[in-house]
């Protein structure tokens, strides 16, 4: 059965209906919270919160956006309101509209063209988790948004409900903050790499 009739059959009742959308959306909910709140109980929290909404509100649906844009929505807005709630300490970067991004004179390791470093690496991996915790929740969504879940500039931006713009911008911001903190680390790692070879 497609996705609408679904909906509309949940909406009005029909329980079966509800419980289809629920496993179709399950896991993809999960990890999309998990990647944000980085922590399993939290996102399990947060799944239940989300599909507990979902179930009182199913009958609001109006259907100007996807369903999928919809419940991504809910997911979202209730795991940053719980990163919010825990007052976690971010890297906060500058939100101003005004805000003119300093030209940076520094050399960027291009880490890639290592062969001692790998993307499936285990520190590397770890290292990416702790610069993604300490983006903002307003970075931190927008990236976890499109270049973790892979969703368009337009879904992020009904999804966080804020333009297409802003989306651009947080993004280049969340992205120019994770290069800067992942490149230190790995201009460290490349200095260790060719001492302990030559």
């Amino acid at each position: 059965m497609d996705e609408k009739a679904l909906v509309e059959r949940a909406k009005n009742g029909d329980r079966a209906a509800l419980a289809t959308l629920v496993n179709r959306y399950s896991e993809r909910i999960y990890n999309l919270v998990l990647r944000i709140l980085r922590r399993k109980e939290d996102a399990e929290d947060v799944l239940q919160e989300t599909f507990l909404t979902v179930i009182e509100k199913i009958d609001t649906f109006d259907g100007r956006s996807s369903f999928f844009t919809w419940i991504y929505r809910i997911a979202t807005n209730a795991a940053l309101m719980r990163l919010r709630k825990k007052k976690v300490v971010f890297q906060e970067l500058n939100d101003d509209p005004d805000f003119q991004e300093s030209v940076e004179s520094r050399v960027f390791v291009d880490w890639s063209q290592d062969p001692s470093i790998g993307v499936f690496d285990g520190e590397v991996r770890n290292k990416l988790n702790d610069a993604i915790n300490k983006l903002s929740d307003i970075y931190r969504g927008v990236f976890v948004l499109r270049d973790i879940e892979g969703l368009s500039i337009k879904e992020t931006s009904e999804i966080l409900n804020i333009t297409e713009e802003n989306v651009k911008i947080r993004l280049r911001r969340a992205r120019q903050f994770l290069r800067d903190y992942l490149s230190d680390y790995f201009e460290e790692r490349l200095r260790d790499s060719h001492a302990s070879t030559s």
